[in-house]
């Protein structure tokens, strides 16, 4: 989808602030497939190619009105040693304009058809230098890593354990909330219990409630929706929103508007400072250490006198 078209579809909906994530891992050039799920078998390799071409775009139609923060989506987290060159490549050729590193895959069980696995735990070590440069640079790092699936729903969170507890001073955001298609029937008691407890423990973890599959299967069920509401109240300034929307040819305004919709009607339950830390951005201010505030939420009753 054209750069310029999804950036309008932001203006359209009253959307300010966006991260512009590539797609880290692509198909091959000569794929007829959209979308990776359609191509079982076919190999889904990370490349900087989506890097470049977004921040390109960004250099050629600046888009007027909305503020972009670019993504480094390159890094492949189960080979880290060719991770600080691709940062150095970026460094190069677009000085300065990319602050976020991510979506990058820890273990993403919707790639395992196209030869995706998790990554080795002993490579998570490996990811020091890189991960000193995050650091040096206060640039956050967002992973999908999946917590398991409805057989086994923590088959995959000692990964998770593993980075968190290997690099407390990084800026880490787990994406999803460690949701996916593969596990949508743990109790949300339970994963709330579970989440609290990473957030009680890892005072630099965020979590991301991006993608629509956490409304679908957790945040809209009746019983569900209280407990979350709750969870979102209690760790208001732990929390970042977003759509996940995938900006390929096959959809259009009328999909983004709905997806943003989706993703984010949960939030008109939380309390004024949930929603202000939230939904108005303030968290996404201090995380990327912007010089913006989000605006106070009144609290009702009679306007001030002049």
């Amino acid at each position: 989808m054209p750069f310029d078209e999804v950036m309008g579809y932001l203006r359209e909906t009253g959307v300010r602030y966006v991260n512009v994530y590539g797609i880290g891992q692509m198909l091959p050039v000569g794929s007829p497939c959209t979308y990776y799920l359609d191509c079982p078998g076919t190999p889904v390799l990370p490349t900087l190619k989506n890097d470049f071409a977004n921040a390109t775009s960004v250099l050629v139609s600046p888009p007027e009105g909305i503020h972009v923060t670019l993504a480094m989506t390159f890094p492949d987290l189960a080979r880290p040693e060719s991770v600080v060159a691709g940062i150095e490549i970026l460094d190069r050729e677009f000085p300065g304009m990319f602050r976020w590193m991510g979506e990058v895959n820890l273990v993403k069980q919707a790639q395992f058809g196209n030869l995706h696995e998790p990554v080795p735990v002993e490579a998570i070590a490996r990811w020091a230098p890189f991960m000193e440069i995050l650091r040096r640079r206060a640039i956050p790092i967002a992973i999908h890593s999946d917590l398991g699936n409805d057989e086994d729903p923590t088959l995959y969170l000692p990964l998770m354990r593993e980075v968190l507890d290997r690099y407390p001073d990084n800026r880490i955001v787990w994406m999803h909330m460690g949701l996916s298609l593969e596990l949508t029937t743990l109790p949300a008691a339970d994963h709330i219990a579970l989440m609290s407890s990473m957030l009680d423990r890892h005072p630099n973890l965020m979590l991301d409630i991006t993608w629509r599959i956490i409304d679908d299967n957790y945040f809209s069920r009746a019983d569900y929706q209280p407990l979350y509401v709750a969870f979102l109240n209690e760790y208001s300034d732990r929390i970042l929103p977003g759509t996940d929307f995938l900006a390929s040819s096959n959809k259009d305004f009328e999909v983004y508007k709905g997806e943003l919709e989706v993703t984010s009607r949960i939030l008109q339950f939380v309390d004024d400072e949930a929603f202000r830390n939230i939904a108005l951005g303030e968290n996404y201010f201090r995380l990327l250490g912007l010089e913006e505030e989000a605006p106070a939420v009144c609290a009702g009753g009679a306007p001030p006198t002049s």
